[in-house]
């Protein structure tokens, strides 16, 4: 029954959508919450455990096989010549047993120069009962959503790459049931990752080596989904920037330390306050449009979308600076084989209010990598991966087995 409630709250998502705004909101008008939503928010979700570990950022961290939800530009520069990976995430674990994320990923050598990825993230949302008005049974279902990627990293010069990511996205949440009177049908679109990725050998340190690499991505661009036949109502997928920089110091043979910062911003409109009569009613337009109070439509098309949402905030520069959200994270490797990770992430309590630590650890055996993490939440709302162990497994095939020494 908690399988049911739970997924029937999730599957209004995607209709809510930017319509969560449609009404006046007087938290955002008095400079509280006015947290932006988009459809299919599990592209967001960080689908492995190393990353995990070190606040969910990945943007500059060394290159590995999850590099494609990352920055699939670090696969250009990737020492290994081919490896896959495989992951499984529990989704709020306290209130059911049947929400989880899987995750799959490979990648291929072409040449010194290029790198062929590909991967599957497939989020099911467990198992709910249908019904009518009148409460009558109509069915098992099992909504489920997933995204298809490949893509092409190349090295543009020795230290900065560059890749392109191809994503198909099909999210199956009703199974064409009528929500609110309206007939569902399953929402696709397809959208497009830009990644670039710069690493290099410095001397900043004079008793030990050093790496430092910067990373940045715009993920997820592509076209707005919809979730009826009728196909008027459509929202944002989570078009997303995600930049950062990491330094990697060598401490001796055996002993590395890695810092790595990741900054990101949703690319989509922030939704506006609406409006309101006396009697906090909205206020209609002669064009059956809601009166915006402050801010800007958000009803545009997707690059439109992308440059407003710098400057759409109802606020100001004061609320767009806290649309962004931050992951800071360390790791410490011995010897290429044991790693413990730590890490924070920090989001505005008025933007989704996600704050929490994570630990980590990692193990590295020739060509098998197996990384575990666990999240303790800073604030008092229930996090989806509270109490919760991650894992996820690596491989990487042709592996040089006689390498001692982390790769810069």
């Amino acid at each position: 029954m908690k399988t049911r409630i739970l997924s029937a709250l999730l599957i209004l998502v995607p209709f809510i959508g930017m319509k969560a705004q449609t009404y006046n909101n007087l938290n955002g008008q008095n400079g509280g919450a006015n947290v932006i939503t988009t459809a299919v928010p599990f592209l967001m979700i960080g689908p492995d455990a190393r990353a995990g570990g070190m606040g969910d950022g990945g943007v500059a961290t060394s290159a590995d096989a999850f590099s494609q939800h990352w920055n699939a530009a670090k696969y250009a520069v990737i020492n290994n010549p081919t490896g896959f990976s495989i992951s499984y995430t529990p989704w709020l674990r306290n209130l059911v047993n049947d929400i989880n994320l899987a995750y799959v990923s490979f990648y291929q050598r072409i040449n010194d120069m290029s790198t062929f990825s590909a991967s599957l993230k497939y989020f099911s949302l467990g198992e709910i009962q249908f019904t009518d008005d009148q409460g009558n049974p109509l069915g098992l279902y099992k909504p489920n959503e997933f995204a298809l990627d490949a893509a092409y990293s190349r090295k543009l010069t020795d230290y900065l790459s560059m890749a392109v990511t191809g994503r198909f996205i099909y999210s199956n949440l009703t199974a064409g049931q009528n929500v609110q009177g309206i007939e569902t049908t399953a929402g696709v679109s397809v959208a497009a990752d830009i990644a670039v990725y710069y690493e290099k050998e410095v001397e900043w340190f004079p008793s030990m080596g050093a790496t430092f690499a910067w990373g940045a991505v715009i993920s997820n661009i592509g076209n707005k989904i919809s979730y009826s036949k009728s196909n008027i109502e459509k929202d944002f997928i989570p078009t997303n920037l995600r930049i950062g920089p990491r330094l990697t110091l060598d401490l001796d043979d055996y002993n590395q330390l890695s810092f790595n910062v990741d900054i990101n911003k949703l690319l989509v409109p922030t939704p506006p306050i609406y409006a309101t009569d006396t009697l906090g009613n909205p206020i209609i337009n002669p064009d059956g449009t809601y009166q915006i109070e402050k801010g800007r439509d958000p009803n545009v098309s997707t690059i439109r979308g992308m440059v407003q949402s710098w400057y759409d905030a109802p606020n100001g520069l004061k609320e767009e600076f806290q649309e962004f959200y931050f992951a800071v994270g360390a790791e410490y490797l011995y010897n290429k084989l044991l790693a413990i990770r730590a890490g924070y992430f920090y989001e505005n309590q008025y933007k989704g209010n996600r704050k929490y630590f994570t630990l980590g650890v990692g193990l590295r055996y020739n060509v098998f990598g197996l990384d575990f993490s666990y999240l303790i939440p800073t604030v008092s709302q229930q996090n989806p991966l509270e109490k919760t162990l991650r894992f996820s497994l690596l491989f990487d095939l042709n592996k040089d087995k006689r390498e001692k020494l982390p790769v810069k």
